[in-house]
């Protein structure tokens, strides 16, 4: 849910960079739970306000790290602006809030041109260093999973939908191999998390779900949020995707082979982050149906996905 900021607040936080003073204060696209406003300054320069809500500052912290790690390697992501004192966040009743530079352009767009710079920029990625401040485990992965099962047991309803995840997740535990090539995973390249102009990548967005994981796993995620359209899988979306990545990391055989039980899990995880959000956790009827469109796609074939091209 996100939060009304007062100009006051927002003025607070700007003092404490030594900017001029707010003109104006708007909301940006993207993102489900923390809050983010463009502030139009005095100047006429704009900055990007974030209030993290949703996170603890321990866990700000730790992500701000991680955007810290992306840059000094060259991934092109949003560290925050440095604060009185050198902070690169500021507490407010026990919340998070950080102000971040403005990057011109609007969401990453799904032509075969912007996907390919998704590709390369995602397998740059996977080849930098890992760091402590990436889990091993995925947030939204079989971690969320035993939670929900735990909550269903708990409540003693098994809905279809835990019911069915639970097997699947079973099976894919035995189905994924390990030993697969691991590198940092962005862990939910959708849209709005992703900006970009004319064709290429301008920034990588919220790292709240990176983990250090099997590299072909990110592949295939951006290819759930970005390669689908009318509910139809695209493939020259996917091609488009791979040829990028490909041009900077080839894919083992091993991971080809994992890719359709790869793809399989980052679709369930959608799905279900998107039932624990609004139907377990914070109940929502306008919502509660939004995790059948991810249902949904596991049905559908998707032979592209194994060929090699």
């Amino acid at each position: 849910m996100k939060i009304r900021v007062q100009e006051r607040e927002a003025e607070w936080l700007l003092s404490l960079a030594g900017f001029p003073e707010l003109q104006a204060m708007e909301p940006l696209q993207g993102g489900w739970d923390n809050t983010n406003l463009l502030l139009t300054l005095a100047d006429g320069s704009k900055v990007v306000l974030k209030v993290w809500h949703a996170n603890t500052v321990d866990e700000v912290d730790r992500v701000i790290g991680r955007h810290r790690h992306l840059d000094e390697y060259g991934i092109p992501t949003p560290v925050p602006i440095e604060l009185e004192g050198g902070r690169l966040l500021a507490e407010r009743d026990g919340v998070a809030w950080t102000l971040l530079p403005f990057i011109e352009g609007g969401l990453l767009e799904s032509d075969e041109e912007s996907l390919r710079s998704l590709g390369a920029t995602m397998a740059r990625m996977h080849e930098i260093p890992a760091a402590e401040c990436f889990p091993s485990e995925f947030r939204m992965g079989q971690e969320l999973f035993e939670r929900m099962f735990a909550l269903a047991e708990e409540r003693n309803d098994w809905s279809p939908f835990p019911g069915m995840l639970r097997g699947e997740s079973e099976a894919l535990r035995e189905s994924i191999p390990a030993g697969l090539p691991q590198g940092i995973l962005h862990g939910d390249l959708f849209p709005d998390n992703v900006l970009g102009s004319d064709g290429e990548v301008a920034a990588i967005l919220d790292l709240e779900e990176a983990w250090i994981g099997p590299c072909a796993f990110d592949l295939v995620m951006a290819y759930v949020g970005f390669g689908w359209e009318d509910n139809e899988p695209v493939e020259e979306r996917w091609q488009a995707l791979l040829s990028g990545y490909q041009s900077v990391r080839s894919l083992t055989e091993d991971e080809w082979s994992a890719l359709p039980d790869l793809h399989r899990y980052a679709t369930l995880s959608i799905a279900a982050w998107r039932y624990w959000k609004h139907v377990m956790a914070q109940p929502d009827a306008d919502l509660a149906d939004r995790y059948l469109e991810m249902v949904e796609r596991l049905d559908v074939p998707l032979p592209f996905l194994e060929a090699r091209t």
